[in-house]
């Protein structure tokens, strides 16, 4: 069975206010595209469909016109739902969904309808997996971990720390594998050690929510959502694929979807089907302003981050040359004057590093890394309830 994974495509996100639905549109055109040239038969979504719990009317839209697009006449699509995702809101359509081969497994972790005309249908499912068969009669056993928002651990009222938690989720869908069958384990959390972009938030929240990779389960193919940079994970198929835009300035501009072959003996043909569309995010630096005009000028289809290394700052005028040409984002200035410079921009900082300048300018020594630990670890559960 041919399968392709994407994730995190945060539909109605911006750019520090800069919509940008058309890009996010293209790049699902893209997707849809690739899965029709390459016969996939099995898309799977890891997570982070939309940017917020409640995603604006035309977000909303935009992700059913393209689903239904990217599903096309026979294929079977997978989606889960991530930290950004509202699971209820988003498996509210199952009941239309799953009738064009979409199916969405939200926190209850439900099962999916079973059978179905299309060409790839879920023939078994129960509480976090389902065995997919194509028209070659061919299956793919999936387990299924949504994101595991707080509410779901207060509902479970479980003594287990939060590893131990994550491992006995993961392992209940992947222990309905009693055939044997191929498998995948497709999944939205954070894995010890993989590399956060700076569209995301401290989200490891100094280690307490983090798995390490060998808690995993034993799958053929491990489909991660959650991190916006593509990446390998430990040893065997694990990868986060990545968000098919990119999201911030320090994401590289290569992004891409995986296809694969899962067969009998496994994981084969594995290769990164890479992704066009959508602007370039471009950092700059300049030491005048003459400089970062000509640098901005070399950039006219890209969205920049222009930092000005000034001797004197920067005049309203100024700063209306430079974003005339619409391509200009983000303008970071830093003034040097007598051998000492001037405030700094902090948009850089993670939530981490700003906790720490605050606490030390507050109380003049560093913060206590548990008291730092409970303020990641609300504002964690903050986000998550906007």
């Amino acid at each position: 069975m041919r399968i392709l994974h994407t994730s995190d495509w945060h539909i109605g996100k911006r750019l520090l206010g800069r919509d940008r639905m058309d890009e996010q549109a293209a790049v699902l055109d893209e997707i849809a595209a690739i899965a029709e040239r390459e016969n996939a038969e099995l898309i799977v979504v890891a997570g982070d469909i939309f940017d917020t719990y409640t995603p604006c009317a035309e977000a909303e839209e935009l992700f059913y016109s393209k689903i239904k697009k990217i599903a096309g006449e026979s294929r079977a699509v997978l989606l889960i739902s991530g930290n950004h995702d509202d699971g209820v809101r988003l498996s509210a359509s199952a009941p239309l969904s799953e009738e064009f081969g979409i199916y969405v497994v939200g926190n209850a972790r439900l099962p999916l309808k079973i059978g179905g005309v299309r060409k790839t249908k879920p023939v078994r499912s129960g509480k976090g997996f389902a065995t997919f068969e194509n028209e070659r009669g061919e299956r793919a056993f999936i387990a299924a971990l949504p994101y595991p928002n707080e509410a779901r651990f207060k509902e479970e009222k479980s003594p287990l720390s939060y590893v131990e938690q994550m491992e006995k989720w993961m392992n209940e869908g992947a222990a309905e594998n009693t055939d044997g069958l191929p498998s995948i384990l497709v999944a939205h959390i954070f894995v010890l050690g993989g590399a956060v972009s700076e569209s995301e938030r401290s989200i490891d929240v100094g280690g307490a929510r983090a798995v390490p990779v060998e808690k995993l389960p034993n799958c053929d193919y491990i489909a991660l959502g959650h991190l916006h940079k593509r990446q390998h994970m430990g040893k065997g198929h694990c990868y986060y694929c990545g968000s098919p835009l990119q999201y911030a300035f320090d994401e590289s501009a290569d992004k891409c979807v995986r296809l694969f072959d899962l067969t009998a003996n496994g994981v084969e043909n594995l290769r990164e089907v890479p992704l066009t569309s959508g602007k370039k995010l471009i950092r700059l630096q300049a030491n005048c302003v003459e400089e970062g005009l000509r640098l901005l000028g070399e950039y006219p289809d890209a969205l920049v981050e222009l930092t000005l290394y000034l001797k004197e700052p920067l005049s309203t005028q100024e700063a209306a040359t430079l974003g005339a040409g619409g391509n200009l984002v983000s303008l970071l200035t830093e003034v040097k004057r007598e051998g000492e410079y001037l405030p700094v921009s902090r948009k850089r900082f993670t939530d981490g590093e700003l906790f720490d300048e605050y606490y030390r300018f507050q109380y003049g020594e560093e913060a206590d890394e548990r008291l730092k630990s409970l303020f990641l670890e609300a504002l964690a559960e903050a986000d998550e309830r906007r």
